[in-house]
């Protein structure tokens, strides 16, 4: 690993989740239901380069927040799964949400997912992280 710029929490943390492509990587998986490469790749509007993504999902996985296990319906797919650490993201995750839908122009039909994380608050995001406890921890 490298060397970081301070011991500050907020530092360690921007360090890991700050660059342009792991935020969207981890809404895609907790909140899209994508799970493989192929998928992550295909699926997410935003267009990220596989090099990329496959970077993206090596830190993830040096940094304890995905694991990655053979899938067992074809032996050279991987399915991953969040851990603990990676599941207690998604508070962040859903404020982000909320704070983009407020105050950037985000199109009606991204907004609607960040509208129900709003209302929902940190009662639906504990429901939310139980049920991502099930599917990727098990």
């Amino acid at each position: 690993m490298k060397q970081q710029r301070s011991g500050c929490p907020i530092n360690l943390a921007v360090e890991i989740l700050g660059d342009k492509w792991t935020l969207v990587v981890l809404r895609d998986i907790m909140l899209g239901d994508r799970r493989h490469f192929r998928d992550l790749l295909t699926r997410s509007e935003e267009g990220i380069a596989a090099n990329m993504l496959s970077d993206r999902l090596k830190m993830l996985m040096t940094h304890g927040i995905l694991t990655r296990a053979d899938d067992p319906s074809h032996k050279q797919k991987g399915i991953y799964s969040l851990t603990e650490r990676g599941i207690e993201l998604l508070p962040v995750i859903a404020q982000m949400a909320v704070w983009g839908r407020k105050y950037l122009p985000a199109s009606s039909e991204h907004s609607k997912m960040a509208a129900v994380l709003e209302k929902g608050g940190p009662k639906l995001w504990t429901g939310m992280m139980r049920k991502l406890r099930k599917e990727h921890l098990a």
